[in-house]
């Protein structure tokens, strides 16, 4: 199996560009997708305080045989934490949670108005103590990038969206690209409900991989960073064996005109 690719974030970090996320993933069910991610071969971990599951991963990662500075692990400010002081003790808690003394990448999960800005300046603080490696954004499309440029010091180096041939936001990804950030793409299976679209069904066919795995190389192949979720092994495997084949460029263009603006999370900019 060919290797994994790594991209360099701003802050000068390299990340792998597949992760495993574990939304909605509580207790041993979390451990052990982290368990056998790792074993795959996976070193990018994204969790959240929001997902109630940070002890469990920093259980998986405490006792795996991968060194811990092989792995890159992303956790996330809950909305409720939001503001100054409040991420501040968030991020402390964290931390104990996970048993760790750092994380590679900590994120503002959702773009809550009131708190913003103080929210990244916390984050900030937190960036310039060396405790994340980088700090990013989540569900931040173009108007909230545009806001935070009013006020931030540092360039996000992720920001973290929705993301899939089904929801492509090439407007967005270009503007990331422009600004130095890596979009990266949580559902980027858009949870299997477009598995059976007749498009990827010839793909698969014609790569000889599955639906998910045309969809996983697509993101690779532009640049973006997905991060299936799956507690199953065989899905776990499967999604990680992507790296042995490429997309031709007809064919991606052919899946980038499958976009329909089609989301199974809220839209960030009719919530707030």
């Amino acid at each position: 199996m060919k290797p994994q690719p790594y991209k360099t974030l701003n802050s000068g970090v390299e990340m792998p560009l597949l992760g495993l996320g574990v939304f909605d993933m509580h207790h041993k069910e979390a451990e052990q997708a982290v368990e056998w991610a790792l074993e795959t071969g996976y070193r990018l971990i994204d969790t959240a305080s929001m997902y109630e599951n940070e002890l469990q991963i920093g259980n998986a990662i405490r006792t795996s045989s991968v060194a811990r500075e092989e792995i890159f692990l992303t956790t996330k400010v809950n909305d409720k934490d939001q503001g100054y002081a409040s991420t501040l003790r968030a991020f402390d808690h964290s931390l104990e949670l996970l048993q760790t003394d750092y994380v590679d990448l900590y994120l503002i999960h959702w773009p809550i108005k009131a708190a913003r800005k103080e929210t990244w300046k916390a984050l900030e603080k937190i960036y310039e103590s060396g405790k994340a490696r980088a700090i990013g954004v989540a569900n931040y499309l173009e108007p909230f990038l545009d806001e935070l440029f009013t006020y931030s010091e540092i360039v996000p180096a992720i920001n973290q969206v929705e993301f899939s041939p089904f929801l492509y936001l090439e407007n967005l990804k270009s503007k990331c690209e422009k600004l130095g950030i890596v979009l990266q793409a949580y559902t980027p299976l858009v949870r299997g409900l477009k598995m059976n679209n007749n498009l990827l069904q010839s793909l698969a066919k014609k790569y000889e991989k599955t639906p998910a795995q045309i969809i996983l190389r697509w993101s690779i192949q532009h640049g973006v960073s997905p991060i299936p979720k799956s507690s199953n092994l065989l899905r776990i495997k499967e999604n990680f064996d992507i790296f042995d084949f490429e997309i031709s460029a007809n064919d991606m263009k052919l899946l980038n005109m499958l976009n329909e603006d089609f989301r199974v999370v809220d839209n960030p900019m009719e919530l707030l």
